[in-house]
């Protein structure tokens, strides 16, 4: 990375941390501003979700008869099956790791080698006797590694949010999304959950674990005074970004 490049990226820091200060002075003794309802689809960087699909069969009917191939029931379902349609979804998550590993390597070489004859007689004469010919190449070498490493994870996270069908896919799955702010006092509290669902994974409540998500993104966090000491300054991660030691 050359002088420019970091010049570049300090000088942008700089104008981005003003920003942010204008931003934080401007909202000194205020809480932290709801997001607004909006359309998941009109968002900035929403893409729909593109899955292989079988290919599509058509309804057909019997003579005489009330029901239709592609119906999953006699009665009415009155769990989510279209776009705009919401269900809940119970989160949780109790997940746990723990892994140790530890790593020793040795090594150590030895080579010596001598001469005699008229090679060493040679060298006796050109060294004056400082090198002795018998042992003319020593050398020793040696390696040690050593590490040791571990991970101790818990997780654990219950709650449930209302989500939104925002597509229906050719073979009949639902692309949901669901968003739940909650503040209290000068913190907001931010829950996103967002995935594929089978329809006939949804049970009869019009509810759904989220262990039946498949490509599921969950989202816990929140911002606010509490998160917004806990996070570096700008400067320091524009260094931890630079620096490199």
């Amino acid at each position: 990375m050359n002088i420019a490049k970091i010049a570049t990226i300090l000088t942008l820091t700089a104008v981005l941390a003003g920003c942010n200060t204008i931003d934080r002075l401007a909202n000194v003794g205020q809480a932290p501003a709801l997001t607004a309802i909006a359309d998941p689809t009109t968002t900035a960087g929403y893409q729909p979700v593109r899955m292989p699909m079988p290919e599509p069969i058509a309804d057909t009917y019997q003579p005489n008869s009330l029901y239709r191939t592609s119906a999953k029931g006699f009665f009415k379902d009155e769990r989510a099956h279209r776009i705009g349609d919401i269900l809940t979804v119970l989160v949780t998550i109790d997940d746990s790791a723990e892994i140790s590993n530890t790593t020793n390597r040795n090594r150590t070489s030895s080579n010596s080698a001598g001469m005699g004859g008229i090679f060493g007689a040679v060298v006796d004469n050109v060294s004056q006797g400082q090198i002795d010919p018998s042992s003319a190449i020593d050398l020793t070498s040696g390696t040690r590694d050593s590490g040791n490493g571990s991970v101790n994870r818990s997780e654990a996270l219950e709650t449930s949010v209302a989500a939104v069908v925002t597509q229906v896919l050719p073979n009949g799955n639902l692309v949901i999304e669901g968003r739940q702010e909650v503040r209290v006092n000068f913190e907001v509290r931010d829950l996103i959950v967002a995935g594929i669902v089978r329809p006939s994974d949804i049970q009869a409540n019009n509810t759904i674990a989220s262990t039946k998500i498949a490509e599921a993104r969950i989202s816990y966090g929140g911002r606010g005074q509490i998160t917004d000491v806990q996070q570096p300054r700008y400067g320091q991660q524009a260094l931890d970004a630079i620096l490199p030691f």
